[in-house]
């Protein structure tokens, strides 16, 4: 097997099957929207059309009436959750097989995926294919741009307590009550693969995949940034 391949292979048993057997569990916790996500969202210009790439169970879809959202996930079982907020659209599609034409968007978002990607090779691909996707002419009131979250290494101050000097690729587990009727319910952990990014690295990662940051920051144990593709921040 190619490393390619192993590294698919990877993630397939320690991402996208975990989130495929956890998906229903998972989405009832994740309902309120973060609040940087939230902004991004709404101070985007009326009409503006764009992606959520790994959308979850796409609680980010109605936070702004007035602009249009392609939603997608690795899941089956979470997109056809975010399929319920309409009147956006959701498909299932990989983040670095996104189905789009280059130059479309006005904008994305992309909330704790990257982090899931197992190589650094991986994850500045998955950030290269979603700023490809950006359009990048002059006729746009405003810059298409991009919004990325990953897990931060340093939360300290969490119930995790990682940071600077700890393992950045870590297993971290989602426990689920389960049993049949009459059976007495059992804890079954599921280990979820994460990639820790230290101060700095969102950063580094966004200019080897060809973007400019135009903000970035810490919030709630995550690194985030905005940026967009770098032919727009040259005009």
């Amino acid at each position: 097997m190619s490393v390619a391949g192993q590294e698919h292979e990877y993630e397939e048993k320690h991402v996208h099957q975990v989130y495929e057997q956890i998906a229903g569990h998972f989405s009832a916790t994740r309902h309120k929207p973060w609040p940087i996500v939230e902004s991004f969202l709404r101070d985007l210009e009326p009409g503006s059309v764009g992606l959520d790439v790994g959308c979850g169970n796409g609680k980010y879809l109605t936070v702004n009436q007035d602009i249009f959202i392609i939603a997608s996930d690795r899941s089956q079982t979470l997109t056809k959750i975010a399929a319920h907020r309409q009147p956006h659209s959701n498909i299932v599609a990989d983040t670095l097989s996104l189905p789009h034409p280059p130059s479309s968007f006005n904008f994305a978002i992309c909330i704790a995926v990257v982090h899931h990607l197992s190589t650094h090779s991986r994850r500045i691909e998955a950030i290269k294919s979603i700023l490809k996707l950006l359009k990048r002419g002059q006729a746009q009131r405003a810059p298409s741009k991009l919004l990325l979250f990953v897990w931060a290494l340093e939360q300290k101050s969490s119930r995790r307590g990682w940071d600077t000097g700890d393992a950045q690729d870590v297993m971290v587990p989602w426990v689920l009550k389960e049993g049949t009727k009459g059976e007495a319910e059992q804890d079954r952990k599921y280990n979820r693969y994460y990639h820790l990014y230290r101060q700095g690295e969102l950063e580094n990662d966004i200019a080897a995949a060809g973007g400019v940051i135009l903000e970035s920051g810490y919030e709630k144990d995550n690194w985030w940034a905005v940026c967009c593709p770098a032919r727009i921040a040259e005009r």
